[in-house]
């Protein structure tokens, strides 16, 4: 090889070698940047992330915050309301069954508690004593009914009411279930947004321009996330529970009919 060829070897060897060495620095740098954005992004303080949110994202988080404390408030209410209701229920069958006669309802009222099957056989009693005339129901064949379907009607009546009373609240749980992730969602969407404006205002393609606006769009998400789930999870919860206790009252009316046909029959 001449002096020549091999000068001119060296140089495009220098060459390749400045073009390998600046590709390998740029990409070194772009991963670099890449790596220390999404480690703000993942660790960075919850406080943090708040404090570069703007205006309308802590709107949407003051909204979020305020159906969550709402929903946490029905939820310890649905709890104090039906928690226990098994064995209450259990109790009042319990007392219901043991003599042949029938209870006076301020007895079953105050061995079993706040259980709604206590005013729907306080219903059916009244009737009872409407219908036969004054005579003390709990006796037993002390008067002839009229109409028994009446004590039942009464009963049902009274078992609507009940549900409605248990059921209050319930539709309130369900919106918040329902709405605060769309809530979030927007809070997203405008994170966005402000992402793709501070991409725009950067001039540069990088993670770091649009960093803020994704934790933005991360904190509403989780946001509504939060004020969701357990709303969704207690909604479904309690539904089932007065669900169970609406069909003991009907089940229980029918049985109170049966039963008082069966002494004070014509």
């Amino acid at each position: 090889m001449s002096f020549q060829a091999a000068k001119s070897f060296q140089r495009v060897f220098e060459s390749a070698k400045r073009v390998c060495y600046g590709r390998f620095a740029w990409q070194k740098f772009f991963w670099g940047k890449t790596i220390s954005s999404l480690a703000f992004l993942l660790f960075a303080n919850p406080l943090t992330l708040l404090e570069q949110t703007s205006g309308v994202a802590r709107i949407i988080l003051g909204l979020l915050l305020i159906l969550s404390v709402f929903s946490w408030a029905l939820i310890f209410q649905k709890y104090a309301q039906l928690g226990g209701m098994e064995r209450k229920t259990a109790r009042f069958f319990e007392m219901f069954r043991a003599g042949r006669g029938l209870s006076d309802p301020n007895t079953l009222r105050a061995g079993v508690g706040g259980s709604p099957l206590v005013a729907v056989y306080a219903a059916g009693y009244r009737e009872l004593e409407a219908q036969i005339g004054g005579a003390n129901p709990r006796a037993g064949g002390n008067g002839k009914i009229r109409n028994a379907n009446a004590v039942g009607v009464e009963m049902q009546v009274a078992a609507g009411e009940e549900v409605r009373r248990l059921e209050k609240g319930m539709s309130s749980l369900a919106t918040i279930a329902s709405v605060s992730p769309f809530i979030g969602l927007f809070g997203t969407v405008w994170g966005v947004m402000d992402a793709f404006a501070g991409l725009g205002d950067a001039g540069a393609a990088s993670l770091r321009a649009v960093a803020p606006g994704i934790a933005e769009a991360l904190i509403t998400t989780a946001a509504g996330l939060f004020a969701a789930i357990p709303a969704l999870i207690a909604y479904n919860h309690y539904l089932y529970g007065i669900r169970g206790i609406a069909s003991r009252m009907n089940d229980f009316a029918a049985e109170f009919v049966a039963k008082v046909e069966t002494l004070y029959s014509a």
